[in-house]
């Protein structure tokens, strides 16, 4: 082989590792235009360094949307999360920011439509019985009502942004059993919590995929930091008392960033 062939054939070889290189890279790119949608868990709550524009929405420049965004610099994003979203609220408040040009959404949506704050303060504030019946109340509300919620959520989302990548977020399980916690509540009640983390995300689970939208759970990025676990990144009882049972900034970052990035 000549030097002029063999230097040919060189530039082939690298030109298709860079076209191989090219096509590993993950599907978000720059070009993306993102919407982050949801709740408290996307808006950042428990984070802190809230932007003064979200108000009570409670935006964190810590909360996974931004981290994302400020990793993968899309051409345009909508942050819009806010502190106690419901799937109607997101539906009637939120959707504004989607259009049809709109490629990647986030969306955590589901445990205020099942009393997520009522139950944990029933847990704390009062007997193991009746803790269990709360959480056994907000298990049925899973199972009954909130699917058609979801599905009427995911509708109007995919009917403005038909062309988006949707990726629906589930919940943290928020106890480590049998761990270091001393005081608070007892197994059976944290067993009980656990338990409707599970159900809720297993709904969240079918709901998006009927829907056509990736799902992704943290559960497994949170399994060794849940409360009692003695490295955790959720709060506990806490004040300012809204901060309670969210992930803390490390739980955004190392908890809900991978597991967004992980599908988008």
């Amino acid at each position: 082989m000549s030097v002029r062939s063999l230097r040919a054939s060189l530039a082939t070889l690298v030109m298709g590792a860079v076209a191989v290189l090219g096509t590993a890279q993950p599907a978000s790119a720059a070009g993306d235009t993102y919407v982050a949608l949801g709740d408290s868990y996307s808006s950042g709550v428990g984070a802190g360094s809230y932007t003064s524009e979200s108000g009570d929405c409670k935006r964190s420049t810590k909360a996974y949307p931004q981290l994302w965004a400020n990793a993968n610099s899309p051409s345009s994003f909508r942050f819009v999360a806010c502190s106690g979203a419901t799937t109607s609220s997101v539906s009637s408040g939120q959707l504004g920011a989607l259009s049809s040009s709109t490629t990647l959404v986030s969306v955590t949506a589901g445990g205020n439509d099942i009393g997520f704050a009522d139950v944990m303060q029933t847990c704390v504030l009062q007997s193991e019985a009746t803790c269990v019946s709360r959480v056994n109340t907000a298990v049925s509300q899973m199972q009954n009502s909130l699917p058609g919620r979801l599905d009427s959520l995911y509708s109007a989302i995919r009917s403005r942004s038909p062309q988006a990548h949707v990726v629906v977020l589930g919940y943290p399980r928020f106890y480590r059993l049998s761990g270091s916690c001393i005081a608070g509540l007892s197994e059976t009640e944290r067993g009980a919590i656990n338990n409707a983390s599970d159900v809720l995300n297993g709904v969240l689970a079918k709901r998006a995929a009927n829907a056509g939208f990736a799902f992704s759970s943290v559960v497994d990025e949170f399994t060794g930091h849940e409360l009692c676990s003695g490295d955790a990144w959720l709060h506990s009882v806490t004040l300012p008392v809204t901060n309670s049972y969210h992930p803390k900034a490390v739980g955004q970052s190392s908890g809900y960033l991978p597991a967004f990035r992980s599908m988008a």
